[in-house]
């Protein structure tokens, strides 16, 4: 086994450094970078667009004989030498191969610079944001497997019933729904926008959270994950349902179930005393990994349409203004975490099923 995490270890460092390669190549295509958008915010061009701080009005601005002839739209009436200072302030002066080497090198000890726009070192904004992201995927985890597994139980022991029917396409309307669609919609009817104001639209707490009692303060925050947590929960629980009831399903119809009901064992004896450790394998070692997958990808779309602000609300904003700092720092942060769990998730199937050799697979 040590050989073989040893070779996952050494396979982290080609598939991140291939992943922020690609990351990398593709914002240096990608029209309007962060000069380009300072360049129109001073020329009074796209000044509402841009999300952050960067105070550098006043700053040299002249008529300059060659500043048509600049690369950046927009750029008529600064002077050429304010051009190059924000290129060199953004370090973009630099060949792009000499930029991704100075990132990679940075990257691994863990530093990200400071955010473009906001003056602010990467790792503070994520640190800030990240409890938010945390709170939500931990409830979204919990709400999923407290459903999913009971209900996956259930329509493995019901198979072909009534219940595992009507069952089965509430699950596939929650599959088929996308959590951010189901968001808006909750919006819509219980958050004030045209019907109910039973719930609050944005935000994770509110403005006066701090003056609240602790009783007061822990209704106030659930009154607000609310709606977002359903968005969440009802597509996150339908592929954890489905993936319980085929797993129980499988090892109730083998030849050690048939046996022990021979012998005269109870139907729950039966479920819970032997198929139910079986079964749960597969469910237990894939929980890192869907902590992750909620954590990290869902909780995006639904940050933003509930305005909480989270790493998905960060990232997105990151994305819109060109803040690239910020968003190669969410890249890697990301992509490092998830090969992590993946390693870490086929180490959980090793330990709890020794049946599972990943190492002799591979040879």
């Amino acid at each position: 086994m040590s050989a073989y995490i040893l070779r996952r270890i050494l396979m982290i460092v080609p598939t991140l450094f291939g992943i922020m390669l690609i990351s990398f190549a593709i914002i240096q295509i990608v029209p309007g970078g962060p000069v380009e958008r300072m360049v129109a915010v001073l020329s009074g061009s796209g000044g509402d667009r841009l999300g952050g701080g960067g105070d550098f009005g006043g700053q040299g601005q002249s008529m300059g004989a060659d500043a048509a002839s600049s690369q950046y739209r927009g750029s008529q009436g600064l002077d050429p030498a304010f051009i190059e200072s924000l290129k060199k302030q953004y370090g973009f002066d630099k060949p792009a191969p000499e930029r991704f080497w100075l990132m990679i090198k940075n990257y691994l000890t863990f530093n990200f610079g400071k955010s473009y726009f906001q003056d602010t070192p990467v790792l503070t904004l994520i640190g800030q944001k990240l409890p938010v992201s945390i709170s939500i995927g931990l409830w979204v985890m919990l709400l999923s497997y407290t459903i999913s597994i009971p209900l996956g139980i259930r329509k493995a022991v019901a198979d072909g019933s009534r219940f595992d029917a009507w069952t089965s396409a509430v699950i596939a309307i929650g599959y088929a729904i996308p959590s951010f669609t189901l968001g808006v919609l909750l919006l819509t009817l219980f958050a004030g926008s045209s019907f109910w104001q039973i719930f609050p639209n944005r935000g994770l707490f509110s403005s006066n959270w701090a003056d609240l009692s602790t009783w007061h303060k822990i209704t106030d925050y659930f009154w607000h994950l609310t709606l977002p947590l359903i968005a969440m929960t009802f597509g996150a629980f339908a592929t954890l349902t489905m993936l319980t009831k085929n797993s129980f399903l499988d090892e109730i119809r083998k030849q050690y179930v048939l046996t022990a009901r021979m012998k005269g064992l109870t139907s729950n004896r039966v479920l819970y005393g032997h198929v139910f450790r079986n079964a749960m394998l597969i469910v237990i070692a894939g929980f890192p990994a869907a902590f992750i997958g909620a954590l990290f990808s869902s909780s995006l779309l639904i940050e933003r349409t509930f305005s909480l602000d989270g790493l998905g609300y960060l990232t997105f904003n990151a994305v819109l203004n060109r803040d690239y700092p910020v968003v190669l720092a969410n890249i890697y942060i990301l992509s490092l975490v998830a090969l992590v769990v993946n390693l870490i998730s086929d180490l959980i199937y090793m330990l709890i099923d020794p049946r599972i050799d990943f190492e002799a697979r591979e040879t």
